[in-house]
This record gives structure tokens, sequence and C-alpha cells, in this order.
């Protein structure tokens, strides 16, 4: 199903008026790269970072870039483990986040700031269950001078001469955001590893409108599955799952990727693999790790009907993460990671 985002591409007037008083038809942003992007997909994740204590990530994405008004996503974050060494079956994650998408003919900025916390309990030595929440701040905006309407249609084109009788009220509109979420873990070996998770945004359904109405963002539910398995000294594969729905837009993805060891103790990786976006995109991902820091690239191939006006030129997304470990207590002479498959 085509994202309301997306949509706001190919027009100015009429489709924006849809996309201001009808926010509840679509989806927020999102990235193909999901699973690089933890906080934006569950509150949870935070401090959840196997083999690590802290990690720090940026996101780009830039999506129809054959097309005059393309969009453009932009995400930083960073989250670490608290007091690993003061609780005896689990630890506190704290993080942030900042967001901000660049849309259509308008100019529509979005800006969003997020604080999250989350709490890891250690369930035996093969489990783990984690609970998060997190708050935020988030402004939209618009540029009224670049956008004609219907009524402004003079026959031949539209004229942002003409006057206009669209109700907006405002150009900017902020708001108060929460998000809650729930992951699990299993870890029953070295070679194997699993996660699925649970999330709700905008619990708290905040209103967000340009026009005299109330039109309140409805909540959006993201859940996830994704799997490590090291077949071999040489290769780890990754396969994993996401879905989310919003109002009455959905989106599903599957696929994964594959870890090959140019080196012998894994500090140097390649990375390639490739996801399907239901009804949308087929999206090939390349990377590549050297030791702590991983870099990908990925690419929405339009498959859809919507390539007969994109030339099914897609979106490219880029992501850099950045795991570190600093010095830490061990449990019963084990440490308290959960640990991923690795080399």
């Amino acid at each position: 199903m085509m994202q309301l985002h997306d949509m706001g591409r190919f027009g100015a007037g009429i489709l924006l008026a849809s996309c201001f008083n009808g926010l509840a038809a679509g989806q927020d942003l999102h990235f193909s790269q999901y699973f690089n992007a933890p906080l934006m997909v569950n509150p949870a994740n935070t401090g959840f970072i196997p083999d690590a204590n802290y990690r720090f990530g940026v996101n780009y994405r830039d999506q129809w870039t054959n097309i005059p008004v393309p969009y453009e996503t932009m995400s930083a974050y960073g989250d670490v483990q608290l007091l690993r060494d003061r609780l005896t079956y689990g630890w506190l994650g704290v993080g942030g986040s900042v967001i901000q998408d660049d849309a259509g003919a308008g100019d529509l900025v979005s800006t969003s700031v997020y604080g999250s916390i989350a709490y890891h309990q250690l369930l035996g030595q093969s489990s783990l269950l984690s609970a998060g929440f997190n708050a935020g701040w988030s402004q939209k905006r618009i540029d009224l001078s670049k956008l004609t309407f219907g009524d402004q249609w003079n026959g031949k084109f539209f004229d942002a001469a003409l006057p206009t009788n669209e109700p907006i009220t405002q150009t900017s509109v902020a708001y108060l955001d929460l998000q809650a979420g729930l992951n699990y873990a299993y870890f029953p070996n070295e070679n194997l590893y699993f996660n699925a998770g649970f999330s709700v945004q905008h619990v708290n359904q905040p209103k967000e409108t340009f026009y005299a109405d109330n039109n309140q963002i409805p909540r959006r539910y993201i859940a996830f599955l994704y799997i490590s398995l090291k077949l071999s000294d040489m290769v780890i594969i990754n396969p994993s799952g996401y879905y989310t729905n919003q109002a009455n837009a959905s989106e599903t993805m599957v696929g994964g990727y594959i870890s090959y060891n140019l080196s012998g103790d894994g500090d140097r990786q390649l990375l390639g693999g490739v996801f399907y976006r239901f009804g949308d995109a087929a999206i090939p991902m390349v990377g590549y790790q050297l030791s702590r820091l991983k870099m990908m690239f990925s690419y929405d191939a339009t498959v859809s009907s919507l390539g007969n006006f994109n030339q099914h030129v897609g979106a490219y997304e880029l992501s850099m993460v950045y795991s570190g470990s600093y010095e830490r207590r061990n449990l019963f002479g084990r440490s308290r990671d959960f640990r991923c498959p690795s080399f």
C-alpha cells in the first residue's frame, strides 16, 4: 500500500490538502533498513545491544529523485546500557534520537526529538525480556507560498496569484508524542539468536492539523522478527520480517542479509541481501563492517504500478552504526551479554 507521505510527491494543492486534513489515512516516516533504526522502531530497543554497551547511528533516505519534489529523511540516535554492575539480573537503557523529513512541493518539514528509556531483565541464562518507553516533541511546518490549490486553476494551469479558499489556519503545529514497546530475545547457544518485538507509537494520539479541526494521529502498531544463524566460521545469515499498521494503511517487509567473514577474527565482514516490501518494492542491500563500525546501502526498486509514474526509480538509503564496550563486571563468572552469533 502506498505511503501517504509518498503520495504527496505527485501533487501540490489537492494532494497536499488531503495530506493535511487526512493524516489519519496514512503512515509515518519509515526506513527500509528498519533494523538499523532501532529506537525508531521500538523504544524497548534502547540499550538492547548484543555484544556492546553503547552505540551511535545515523540514517539517510532520499526518495524518488527523478520527481521535482523528492523526499529526504534523516535520523541520528544513540543509546547506552547503565547499572549493569548494580542490577543482578538486568540493566537499564537510556537514549535519544532526532528525526527530520523534508517532503513535497510545500516544503513540509517534520522534526522530532525523542528521549527513551528501557529496562532489560534476564530470564535465566538464555533469554531476555525488555520493556521501553519514549517521549518526544514533534513539529511540522509548511511554506504556503510554494503551493497551489484546486480553486486556483485558471483553465490552463494552477495560478498562485489567484485567491484560494483553502481553510488553512496555521503553517506550523507542534505536539507531545509518546511510544511504548516490548522485546524478547532468545539465545540458547553461540550459533542462534532470536529476537521479536512489538511497539505502539502515538499512544496519546496527539492532535496534528493545519486546519481548524481536531484531527488526531492514529496509533501505529509495529511488529518485527529477527533471527541470526551462524552456519560456519565464514557465514552468518540474518532473516527478518517487519509489519506495521496505522489506520487503513499497512506495510509488510520480509527478507534478510548474509554476513561473510573476510578475516579470520571477523574484524572485516561483507554484508549483502535483499528484502521485499509487499506490493511496492524489491530492496537489495550491501554493506561492510570494519570492527565496530557497520555501513550499509540499500535501494528501493519500485515494482508496483507506481513505477509507471516514477520510471521505477525508488529510494536509496545509507546507514552507519557504531557500537562499543566499556569495562563491565561478570555475573557469576559469565558476561551478561545476550550475544548474537559472531565470527
